[in-house]
């Protein structure tokens, strides 16, 4: 008889927490603006909860968490896995940041072991004569980079921008998304 109860414990263990995980919504709701922007062609949107940088969080209207930096490793070698992704945010001209992973899919069930939440600005200028044009892929990017049209500066600013939405996936399950204009095009 003893061991029988032993073994229930696990069980009620997970029970409880599932439990109290369900009984913690409340049906309340919050609305946070949504940001546009690309993965490999297509529309994202995610929202900014969080930044390392004091001016980068009055800009965004989100919260100073200095502590955010400590998310990015110095010592870690190029291919090591790491708790930051790179967002490629655009300083003089206005389009949506590009990023180079999503949770694939959105959800609980989440397969793409590269995406975080938490981004490393990396701020893409474009260069003095060239044409600016929406770039909507770490691909082009990249690409333009190379080809001498932008420049790309890393920074030590980290942000914590959860996505919400994906073309390819619809909405996060349990999230409501009006959008002002039905097509915004970042």
């Amino acid at each position: 008889m003893k061991k029988n109860i032993l073994d229930l414990i696990p069980f009620v263990i997970a029970a409880c927490l599932s439990a109290q995980a369900h009984g913690q919504q409340t049906g309340d709701i919050v609305a946070l603006p949504l940001i546009s922007g690309w993965y490999n062609g297509q529309i994202v949107r995610y929202v900014t909860t969080d930044v390392s940088d004091r001016k980068a969080a009055q800009d965004m209207g989100a919260n100073y968490v200095p502590r955010l930096v400590n998310a990015i490793s110095r010592q870690r070698q190029p291919g090591q896995p790491g708790a930051v992704e790179r967002i490629y945010s655009f300083v003089n001209v206005k389009q949506g940041g590009v990023l180079p992973s999503l949770p694939a899919p959105i959800g609980a069930a989440n397969a793409n072991l590269n995406y975080s939440p938490l981004w490393q600005v990396h701020k893409v200028t474009w260069l003095p004569g060239k044409q600016p044009h929406v770039l909507k892929s770490e691909e082009e990017v990249l690409a333009a980079e190379e080809a001498g049209q932008v420049s790309i500066e890393k920074t030590d600013i980290v942000v914590n921008c959860p996505v919400v939405f994906s073309a390819a996936d619809g909405p996060l399950p349990h999230v409501k998304i009006h959008l002002a204009n039905q097509d915004p095009e970042p």
